[in-house]
């Protein structure tokens, strides 16, 4: 279980957050939504320790993350970023460097074993002695997301993690992230842009207007007049083959 409680945020004298607090149970996918400037990226990262936040706490199965050390919050939350600076090396030492928080002596074959499931589960086994400078910006960030998985995290949070993606990617990039979080028990946050991916996908939803909680909880609190007061967009919700859709008028 996830607990963030009041968190709130501050550049200088600019408030950005402003007391966000939710649940998330194993296997939640939340889709953190609303415009640009929100304090969606700003959120997750005072989630994971990047920044420390002003005021409120973070707890995972009851242990508040800032009273962790470097390697326990390591163990327990793995993030993806927008963008990623990969450095020349393989696809798989890249995604064998998600398991250095569990290293003690050495390598084992429980490590090389995870490194091979999850480079195989996000397509890039033909790839795996390839280096990742040489790989396109949807591939490199294929093995950011293996590398997050063979962390064995509590909490994925991932920023716009479909952004270097074609659509046919990017539905199987979320795909895999819906059904690794269930099969795994892992709580995933993820920021995202396209409505029509989060609403297929996510199984809850932040809403965030002006840093602050517009809406919380399962995809009945994604209504029109929320898209509308969050985004500043009229759109029409549809079910199509058992899905909602959002229509932008």
């Amino acid at each position: 279980m996830i607990e963030v409680k009041d968190i709130a945020f501050s550049y200088g004298k600019h408030q950005v957050l402003k007391g966000i607090s939710l649940t998330a149970a194993s296997g939640d996918c939340v889709g953190i939504l609303g415009n640009n400037g929100a304090g969606k990226s700003t959120f997750i990262t005072c989630l994971n320790r990047i920044r420390k936040p002003d005021r409120g706490e973070v707890h995972i199965d009851g242990t508040d993350v800032l009273t962790m050390s470097l390697k326990e919050t390591a163990q327990n939350i793995a993030y993806v970023a927008q963008k990623n600076e990969l450095s020349r090396t393989t696809v798989y030492d890249a995604v064998l460097l998600g398991r250095k928080p569990y290293i003690k002596w050495g390598l084992t074959s429980e490590d090389y074993a995870l490194c091979d499931e999850m480079i195989e589960r996000v397509g890039l086994g033909d790839l795996k002695l390839r280096p990742v400078d040489e790989l396109s910006g949807g591939e490199a960030q294929k093995v950011m997301l293996a590398r997050a998985f063979v962390q064995q995290p509590k909490l994925l949070l991932l920023d716009e993690p479909t952004s270097n993606l074609d659509p046919r990617n990017q539905y199987e990039m979320m795909a895999l992230v819906c059904e690794m979080a269930k099969e795994k028990g892992i709580a995933v946050m993820v920021v995202i842009h396209d409505l029509n991916l989060a609403l297929r996908y996510c199984s809850r939803f932040l809403l965030i207007k002006d840093g602050e909680v517009y809406s919380y909880g399962d995809i009945s609190t994604v209504t029109e007049k929320a898209l509308e007061d969050v985004y500043g967009i009229k759109a029409s919700l549809l079910l199509h083959a058992g899905k909602t859709l959002a229509v932008i008028e």
